[in-house]
C-alpha cells in the first residue's frame, strides 16, 4: 500500500490541477463572450445612430439654405466613426480610446448640427425631423445604456482572470485585461451655454 500512496497524491494533485484549470477555462470563457456580447450592443446603438443620422442629414438637406460646412462636418465624423472596428477579443485601452475619440466627434458635430437647426424654422416645424429627433434622443441614452453594460461585463471578467492564483492561467492562456469605457476628453469641464435671443 506505501508503494502506491506517491501514485495516489500524484493522481489528487493532478486531479486537483486539472479541476481548477478547467474551472478557471470556462468560467473565463462565459465572462468573455458576455463581454463580446455586451461589446455587440455597444457597436448595436452606435450602428444605430449611424443610420438615423444618414436619414437626418437627407432630411436636413432639403432646407436650400440650410449651412452646407455643418452638414459636411457630420457626414465626414459619421465617416470616421463607421471606419474603426474594435474585435472586443483583443480590445486595448488605446484602442478604446480612439473609438470613443470618434464617436465623441461624430456626437460634437451632430450636436452643432442640431443647434445650427434653430435658425431654421421650417426645419424645426417638420415632422420627419422632429421624429429624427426624437430618435436620435432616445438612441443616444442608448448608447450610454449600453457603454454602462458593457463596463458591467467588464468587470467581473477583470476580476477572475486578475485574482491569484488564476492571473497563472490567464497569462498562459491570453485571457488579458479589458479596458472599460471612460468618459470622452473634456467631458469633466462644466458645459458653455450661451443664448442668443437676436
Amino acid at each position: 500500500m506505501k508503494k502506491f500512496l506517491p501514485w495516489i497524491i500524484i493522481g489528487i494533485v493532478v486531479l486537483g490541477l486539472y479541476s481548477w484549470g478547467k474551472g478557471f477555462n470556462n468560467t473565463a470563457v462565459t465572462l468573455n463572450e458576455g463581454v463580446k456580447e455586451a461589446w455587440g450592443n455597444v457597436e448595436t446603438a452606435y450602428q444605430r445612430r449611424n443610420d438615423l443620422i444618414g436619414n437626418l442629414v437627407k432630411t436636413v438637406q432639403g432646407a436650400a439654405d440650410f449651412e452646407r460646412k455643418t452638414l459636411t462636418e457630420v457626414i465626414e465624423a459619421r465617416a470616421k466613426a463607421t471606419s474603426i472596428s474594435i474585435d472586443p477579443n483583443n480590445i486595448t485601452p488605446e484602442q478604446l480610446a480612439q473609438y470613443n475619440q470618434v464617436q465623441g466627434g461624430l456626437s460634437g458635430a451632430l450636436k452643432s448640427l442640431l443647434v445650427t437647426v434653430e435658425r431654421y424654422p421650417d426645419l424645426k416645424a417638420n415632422q420627419n425631423f422632429l421624429k429624427l429627433q426624437d430618435e436620435l434622443t432616445s438612441t443616444e441614452n442608448t448608447i450610454q445604456t449600453q457603454r454602462t453594460r458593457y463596463n458591467e461585463a467588464i468587470k467581473p471578467y477583470n476580476i477572475h482572470v486578475s485574482k491569484f492564483p488564476n492571473t497563472i492561467l490567464a497569462g498562459l492562456l491570453n485571457f488579458d485585461d479589458k479596458p472599460y469605457f471612460n468618459a470622452e476628453a473634456g467631458a469633466n469641464k462644466p458645459v458653455d451655454v450661451e443664448f442668443d435671443f437676436k
